[in-house]
């Protein structure tokens, strides 16, 4: 056993009750076949856990619209990125929540990788004219839309009979047309 399969089997049982706040220590053990203070070589408590779960998904969130946006600019490489995000999302229900938190000032691993995801988007939205404070307000909005949605689509939200792709498509380029006409 090392830190890796603790933490993709951490990452499995969120995803698969749908939350990180359910799972415990000692499910993680029971499941692992090992006592809980075996766990203790590899991550540091509940609060431990929660850390290596954000940095598993944070990473895999990151790597996602990386490869998203491979070959594309501008819209295109945002609508994929969304596109990403949402996918990441599903795949995720356990984390995903994990990954909106702000990581503390003193987490530089953490810290890194929020940079990285938001200078990738800031970079993008180049095309749109916008830079410095202007990008991070329009990263925050696509932020907030596209968390708002899958949100609502996880918790069942939406019970009309119509196409969430297609409601998702119109949601991420009515945003992004706005941002063209500024």
């Amino acid at each position: 056993m090392n830190k890796q399969i603790v933490v993709e089997t951490a990452v499995l049982l969120a995803n698969s009750s749908g939350s990180w706040q359910t799972l415990t220590l000692t499910e993680l053990a029971t499941v692992l076949d090992v006592r809980v203070p075996s766990l203790y070589n590899h991550v540091q408590g509940q609060e431990g856990l929660r850390r290596e779960l954000a940095l598993y998904g944070l990473k895999a969130l990151l790597t996602a619209v990386r490869h998203a946006a491979i070959a594309k600019v501008g819209q295109e490489a945002l609508v994929a990125i969304a596109h990403a995000y949402r996918a990441f999302a599903q795949a995720n229900p356990g984390i995903y929540a994990l990954t909106l938190q702000a990581p503390a000032s003193d987490d530089n691993e953490l810290q890194q990788l929020s940079s990285e995801l938001v200078a990738l988007i800031a970079l993008l939205l180049n095309s749109f004219s916008l830079t410095g404070d202007a990008a991070l307000h329009a990263i925050r909005g696509l932020r907030s839309l596209l968390h708002g949605f899958v949100s609502l689509e996880m918790g069942g939200g939406f019970g009309l009979p119509l196409d969430l792709d297609e409601s998702f498509r119109q949601m991420v380029m009515v945003y992004l047309q706005g941002l063209a006409t500024g």
